[in-house]
């Protein structure tokens, strides 16, 4: 006997910019991992496969506002250039892993050349307060983030009270 329940997925194919990753990490190869379940294309720029800095990457490879850059060390060589330049493009997430204390250090940094609106993009640190510590928790915190700004969500409960 058939049902006629509704299904909580759609069949449609929503069409989604990619997730490009810097570093090649634990996390960052977790990012991919998800990312790409969820049905983002993705690219890792991992140090050692890029002839260019990742900035010199993004300008010869700009990011649209359905796209989403994720730096996944906040050591990366050339990270404030980094974020300068994906701020300036029109890439719908910009993310640094990071703790708070280094977040407070890379908005005071950039706070000198960028305006408010232009940093207030900048998720960091990325991802959903998910509480999680192992690199594919941290992963899945920052997809589900990108997934919701994708969707102009804020990425909450879904349940309602």
């Amino acid at each position: 006997m058939a049902t006629n329940r509704e299904q909580p997925w759609s069949d449609d194919a929503p069409q989604h910019g990619q997730v490009v990753v810097v570093t090649d990490n634990p996390i960052g190869r977790a990012v991919v991992a998800i990312a790409e379940v969820a049905g983002r294309r993705t690219t890792l720029l991992a140090d050692e496969d890029v002839e260019q800095t990742p900035a010199q990457w993004l300008a010869a490879n700009p990011l649209e506002e359905a796209d989403a850059l994720v730096l996944c060390d906040h050591d990366t060589p050339g990270m404030e250039e980094l974020l300068r330049a994906a701020l300036d493009g029109k890439a719908g997430y910009v993310a640094m892993m990071g703790s708070r204390r280094r977040a407070e250090k890379v908005f005071d940094a950039l706070e000198a050349e960028l305006p408010a609106e232009t940093l207030a993009r900048l998720h960091v640190p990325a991802g959903l307060n998910t509480g999680g510590k192992a690199p594919g928790e941290i992963a899945l915190s920052v997809v589900a983030e990108i997934v919701a700004v994708s969707y102009g969500r804020p990425g909450g409960p879904m349940r309602h009270r």
